[in-house]
């Protein structure tokens, strides 16, 4: 992916705020599995910036995921984490 390449709004994205931190592990999962049947490569997860325990119950998942080809902050919002699928 380019450094120009930027997120739309059409972006598939899950909003995890308010979620309990044991529910992350599925519904990133199944967000991940339904993008990928999708044919979709780029997708995001907004997990808010606060206390930074949901954005690290995020990463974990996505680095046991083997459909997550890398992923990164969102360089303009780092309560998002954007995922690149292969």
């Amino acid at each position: 992916m380019g450094l120009m390449e930027m997120l739309t709004s059409k972006t598939p994205r899950l909003d995890l705020h308010g979620e309990e931190k044991a529910l992350v592990y599925a519904l990133v999962n199944e967000f991940i599995n339904d993008n990928f049947k999708m044919g979709n490569k780029e997708i995001a997860v907004i997990h808010g910036k606060s206390t930074n325990i949901l954005t690290k119950e995020v990463h974990e998942v996505l680095k046991e995921n083997k459909l997550v080809k890398n992923f990164h902050l969102n360089n303009w919002n780092v309560g998002e984490t954007v995922i690149y699928l292969k």
